[in-house]
């Protein structure tokens, strides 16, 4: 039986009843699940919906060909394209409405479905072969590796420098977006028992000096804003930083900024 949820909003609660009862009709789909923050208990009026949609894996192949008339076939689709900008190339990402609606479709054949980070919370399956499936391994969400940080810190923090001092202010903005998403953002959630996940619900997890330290690290359209903003990722990550440094590379490349800033002086 699909489980009741009436306290969520009322276009995602239609949508979601009417997906199921739309799926469950194609006999190579075994099952629907959802994750994200419909699992979290924590959906409201902005959230998106990520529904699991498990497949029979003889008819995977055929069914990955058809997603988007499978995705079709559920609502007024308005647009959709597949996930591989993500990593993710079983995604089928849609925008449905109006009223609008973000739905992230992740198709998983039946043999892959202990490769998961979330246990989703099962809607509706054909027989209880999915939930046998499911509980037999743990999910554990992919937390951040400082070896992997390190490595590759110092060296993006060279760059950043260099694009300050050549002037291409856009590309050092981008490139701190880059680190607060990929390296900051990751290690706040993770100190605060928080899903590290890039920046997402991160003014919800962290403390209010934390997010004052990470607004630090937006800069304005300047060089002084970008080297400021620059510095402050440094020393917000030297904070954070849970593993061993390589502390050549650490002081190299903040020579190598003090000697950009005083180049701009």
């Amino acid at each position: 039986m699909m489980p009741t949820f009436d306290q969520l909003p009322d276009p995602h609660k239609k949508f979601i009843d009417n997906s199921v009862s739309e799926l469950k009709h194609d006999s190579r789909i075994l099952g629907v699940a959802a994750g994200g923050s419909l699992l979290l208990d924590t959906m409201d009026q902005f959230s998106d919906i990520d529904l699991v949609l498990y497949i029979d894996p003889k008819h995977y192949q055929e069914v990955m060909a058809k997603r988007q008339t499978i995705a079709a076939g559920i609502g007024p689709l308005i647009e959709c394209f597949t996930g591989e900008h993500v990593g993710e190339p079983r995604l089928l990402i849609c925008l449905y409405g109006p009223p609008l609606l973000h739905i992230d479709f992740k198709f998983v054949s039946l043999d892959d479905i202990h490769e998961k980070v979330e246990n989703p919370l099962i809607l509706w399956e054909r027989t209880d072969q999915i939930s046998s499936l499911l509980n037999k391994t743990a999910a554990k969400f992919p937390q951040p590796d400082p070896v992997w940080i390190e490595a590759r810190f110092w060296t993006w923090i060279h760059y950043t420098a260099l694009k300050i001092g050549r002037g291409e202010l856009f590309e050092a903005i981008d490139s701190m977006s880059y680190m607060r998403a990929t390296v900051l953002g990751p290690l706040l959630l993770a100190k605060n028992g928080a899903r590290p996940q890039g920046l997402r619900k991160i003014e919800f997890q962290a403390t209010s000096a934390e997010i004052e330290d990470l607004t630090g690290t937006l800069p304005t359209y300047s060089s002084k804003s970008t080297l400021l903003a620059l510095h402050k990722t440094i020393e917000l990550y030297l904070g954070l930083r849970n593993g061993p440094g390589n502390q050549q590379a650490q002081t190299y490349a903040i020579q190598y900024l003090e000697h950009i800033e005083e180049m701009l002086d």
